[in-house]
């Protein structure tokens, strides 16, 4: 787009993967074949598009030179959020769906034209003078929109010299609000919260003309009692909530919640699994707050700091294509410019699933995001020039007077585990007194991935780039040394250890080690004798170590694992060459070990010694120095030291041992899809890391001690605690007990004194009329081309509005490469995940923007989809859910099963068919179909879908007919209310 042009005389293109449609710059609007499309763009100027990488990869194009609205969008509306279509772009901008049409590329210079009109606008406000400095930067480091908008703004090839310049206009956190500290705040009071006031407050929050939902007042009675004062230390208020879709959870919750930290003035964590509940409840929250000054102030979100933008990364940046300004322009200026408008524009800073699009790391590659995020435990906290203005310790800051916190389990568990070993909370929240945990039937994975261990590749090069920093490479990665020099500098007590400590660290795996793993040019490592030629050939402990795992593994283990990504082994019994070299890396890390304490403490007797001399800023560099030191190297290696113990010496091994055990420990082998391309351009598997894992068999026991054990009460919640078996299994009351009993056991009540107190408020939807539950029974489960043809044929029947859900990703990309172009030659774009160049959050988004389209995913997508509406009325499974058949899942099988590793299967399957089946009725007037394309599914797993429902076993067509007459009544339905 040339200064003089305009979005109307250049083309537009939206792509799918079986049509293209595509405006000429005469105005000529074409619906061409996906190769008709990929040979008009190489031959017509840069197009206008809505996500140039998708639609790269939909013509099958390796890129794609095109003005992408998107980036437009970012800069004019930085913080705001639009599915990455062209649809979902217009409704972002204000237009109405009848303004919009079929969203084909004759919206996108209407749309065009919008954003240029707003950023005209922009000239008039306050941050008139950096927009125009960063639209002259972006213009020379050749983004395509520059020469419009400086067109639009009247710039020049120059600023004035009283203006503010690019390079100032790049240094966002100069203009950042700075935080103070402030008194400690008093423990909370223990006041409670009478069930009455909880009506009363749920009554206050859903005003006059709110939906009335069955339940939700019992719920909000049944929640208060969390809130009461505990009676014995150890022994928190545990109340189990199972509350069925549509009950009104979240503000049932919210209601006592809220009264008791106003009447207490304590702090309530709500903790959620997905990204995408921690923002529906933000959003509900409004009705608590709805002025946002006073939400900001009472409502805080918090995830882990690798999530938030870090500014000395920024700075580093920013400064680093400063140094290059004189020659070619570095491409990262265009991405870093609009994470510049962001950063101004954002509420908290969150990169990961806040209020920055979850498009921009598609658009610009996630290492632009990733890299500029304290992923690596960089931050030297004190020490840094950004600590009063940083994102991380505003929002830190902020929960620590807020009356509720809206944060996630992972964070929740490692600040809880963390306090519970070292009682050291100061550079974190202090640790909560009142937990809601919604989403409750992910407690048992969250506590999994919290307190196992692993010690890979991977996570021992990690550790060796935090200790030595970047090594021979172009990495702005800062070594310990670089952190810490300030304070150990001339002070042999304490340069002393810490040299000592990095020069041991060069027993971790040195950069290039993946490659020098699987090299199978190299000698296996079978014999003593060989064992000796091999580790002095790889002087490298860790790397020895790690080349036997490899083949260990790949000597027992069944390709079965491979279909998901893994191959795995169990670790016992150790051959000798792997236990002496697993005895030699556990000495070599206790080299690392030892000076590290030495050094922490070290600095700890430094603050009381010289308490009187000290300055504030030293004392705070210190403490975040140790605290930083033991939690990302210290707890690491002690716990990899034990896991070696286990593996040289088998007899002190807790899995190997007579009685119960507590831990089991298997080696495990990742695989990737795509490895590097070949000489003939194809893509194939390998081998992307091998290591030690350590789990807990019943992992719900740390969670019990760490978290809510000291707590004084806790709500779990969720639409999918307890499993039914089936009516009459073992009786009316026996089969409820039963069911309790083994939600109890997921969530770690079975290991606190007192038992839990149960709720259970049923979903007000009427199902048996809402619903649809077929089973079809002439579909072979290993024939893609059947399975493909039966998505289709679904898909067409409802019209669109359908999931897929796959328990492989393998299948699921075979039934997209047949699927795409048939869908869309019907007019239902089909979206997938792994498949399109975008996240699962960016698809849910556009799933529920694109009303008549279809999404497929793997499991993880089961719980991201909250669609309300006709935009989700068809959920079709692949197969049955079972669990991955594992190593970890056959010890659990074993010893958790209570004797009845059967049932315990089908209690996971019955659950995660429960929660898909959830996902499609989310209001009144919802309806929708549940089919399940595979025969074996056996009958008691009918259980899983709510009362009233009729599983029923049906032939393809069967199911496809009832699907498109059950589904057609509904859209007549909905056009009637219309």
């Amino acid at each position: 787009m040339h200064d003089a042009d305009s979005p109307a005389t250049i083309p537009a293109l939206v792509a799918g993967y079986g049509r293209v449609s595509l405006l000429t710059p005469d105005g000529e609007l074409l619906t061409l074949t996906r190769a008709e499309g990929a040979a008009a763009v190489r031959d017509m100027p840069p197009p206008l598009v809505v996500h140039a990488p998708a639609n790269a990869k939909r013509l099958g194009l390796p890129g794609l030179a095109a003005y992408d609205l998107l980036e437009l969008f970012a800069f004019v509306m930085p913080a705001r959020s639009a599915a990455p279509t062209p649809r979902g772009l217009a409704l972002a901008l204000g237009l109405e769906p009848d303004e919009i049409g079929d969203a084909d590329a004759s919206l996108l210079p209407e749309l065009a034209s919008m954003l240029l009109e707003r950023a005209s606008q922009l000239d008039h406000t306050a941050s008139g003078p950096e927009i125009r400095a960063l639209v002259l930067r972006m213009r020379q480091a050749g983004w395509s929109w520059g020469p419009v908008l400086c067109e639009r703004l009247g710039i020049g090839t120059m600023l004035p010299p009283e203006a503010m310049q690019p390079v100032d206009a790049m240094r966002v956190w100069r203009r950042l609000p700075k935080w103070e500290e402030t008194a400690p705040r008093p423990a909370p009071g223990q006041r409670e919260v009478a069930p009455q006031e909880a009506r009363a407050r749920l009554t206050t929050l859903l005003g006059p003309d709110a939906e009335q939902r069955v339940g939700q007042a019992d719920y909000a009675d049944a929640a208060a009692a969390a809130f009461a004062p505990r009676l014995m230390r150890g022994d928190p208020r545990l109340v189990l909530a199972e509350a069925g879709t549509g009950t009104g959870k979240t503000l049932g919750y919210v209601a006592p919640a809220s009264l008791w930290a106003e009447r207490n003035g304590g702090t309530v964590w709500i903790s959620t699994y997905t990204r995408h509940l921690q923002r529906q409840i933000e959003t509900e929250l409004k009705r608590l707050h709805p002025d946002a000054a006073t939400r900001r102030r009472k409502v805080v979100l918090r995830k882990g700091r690798e999530n938030y933008l870090c500014l000395l990364n920024l700075e580093e940046a920013v400064n680093a294509t400063a140094a290059n300004s004189r020659g070619a322009a570095p491409s990262s200026i265009i991405p870093l410019s609009l994470l510049v408008r962001w950063a101004g524009s954002t509420t908290d800073g969150d990169v990961a699933g806040g209020d920055l699009p979850g498009w921009f790391a598609e658009l610009f590659g996630h290492g632009t995001t990733a890299g500029l995020a304290d992923r690596r435990g960089e931050c030297i906290h004190g020490a840094c020039p950004h600590y009063t203005r940083c994102y991380i310790e505003h929002g830190i800051r902020r929960a620590r007077d807020a009356d509720l916190v809206v944060a996630n389990h992972a964070l929740v568990m490692a600040q809880a585990a963390w306090h519970s070993r070292f009682g050291d909370t100061a550079d974190e929240d202090a640790v909560p007194t009142r937990y809601v945990f919604d989403e409750g039937h992910h407690l048992m994975e969250a506590a999994d991935s919290a307190f196992s261990a692993e010690l890979s590749g991977l996570e021992a090069a990690e550790l060796r780039r935090w200790l030595l920093g970047a090594e021979g490479s172009r990495s702005r990665a800062r070594g310990l040394r670089r952190r810490l020099d300030e304070l150990v500098v001339g002070q042999p007590d304490l340069e002393t250890p810490m040299e000592t400590a990095l020069m041991a660290a060069r027993a971790l795996p040195a950069p290039g080690w993946s490659m020098r793993m699987s090299d199978e040019t190299r000698p296996l490592l079978q014999g003593p004798e060989t064992l000796d030629a091999g580790i002095a050939e790889a002087s490298n402990p860790t790397e020895a170590l790690l080349h036997l795992l490899r083949q260990q593994v790949l000597a027992r283990a069944g390709t079965r694992g491979e279909a998901f990504g893994a191959m795995e082994c169990d670790l016992q019994p150790v051959s000798e060459e792997l236990g002496e070299a697993a005895s030699r890396l556990e000495r070599a890390l206790v080299r690392i070990a030892e000076p590290l304490t030495t050094l922490v403490n070290r600095l700890l007797a430094k603050l009381e010694e010289e308490a009187d001399t000290l300055d504030t800023a030293t004392r705070g560099r210190i403490e975040a120095a140790t605290r930083t030191i033991r939690r990302r190297a210290i707890s690491r290696l002690e716990a990899w030291i034990a896991m070696l113990r286990a593996v040289s010496e088998p007899d002190a091994a807790d899995d190997n041992s007579v009685g119960p055990r507590s831990h089991v420990m298997f080696l495990r082998l990742e695989k990737r899809f795509a490895g590097p391309r070949n000489a003939q351009g194809n893509q194939g598997a390998g081998e992307r890391d091998v290591g030690l894992h350590r789990h807990w068999l019943d992992p719900t026991l740390p969670f019990a001690a760490a978290v809510a054990a000291p707590a004084h009460g806790l709500l779990v919640t969720s639409a999918t605690l307890r499993d039914e078996p089936g009516a009459g299994q073992f009786g009316a009351q026996e089969d409820a007990d039963e069911a309790w009993a083994s939600a109890e056991a997921r969530v770690g009540a079975t290991h606190l004194p007192s038992p839990a107190l149960r709720a259970a408020l049923a979903s007000p939807f009427d199902y048996a009329r809402q619903t649809r539950a077929l089973i079809v029974t002439d579909v072979a489960h290993d024939d893609i081309g059947a399975l493909a043809a039966a998505y289709r044929a679904l898909f067409l029947a409802s019209g669109g509005g359908g999931l897929g859900l796959f328990t492989a990703i393998s299948r699921l990309r075979q039934v997209h490469e047949r699927l795409a172009v048939p869908l869309e030659e019907a007019g239902i774009p089909l979206f997938a995940q792994h498949m399109d160049a975008m996240d699962n959050a960016t698809l849910v988004d556009v799933f529920r923007t694109e009303q008549d389209s279809c999404l497929l995913g793997t499991d993880a997508m089961r719980d991201g989809v909250d669609v309300p509406g006709r935009a989700l009325r068809l959920v079709v499974f692949e197969r049955v859910p079972w669990p991955r058949p594992d190593i970890l899942h056959r010890e659990r099988r074993i010893h958790l099963s209570g004797g009845a590793p059967t049932a315990y299967d089908d209690r996971i399957a019955r659950l995660r068919l429960r929660q898909a089946f959830g996902r499609l009725i989310r209001t009144a007037t919802d309806q929708g179909v549940f089919v399940l394309l595979d025969r074996r599914t056996p009958t008691r797993l009918f259980s899983a879908f709510p009362n009233g429902v009729v599983a029923r076993r049906v032939g393809l067509a069967e199911a496809v007919a009832e699907t498109r007459e059950f589904l057609s009544a509904q859209a007549l339905t909905h056009a009637q209310v219309r």
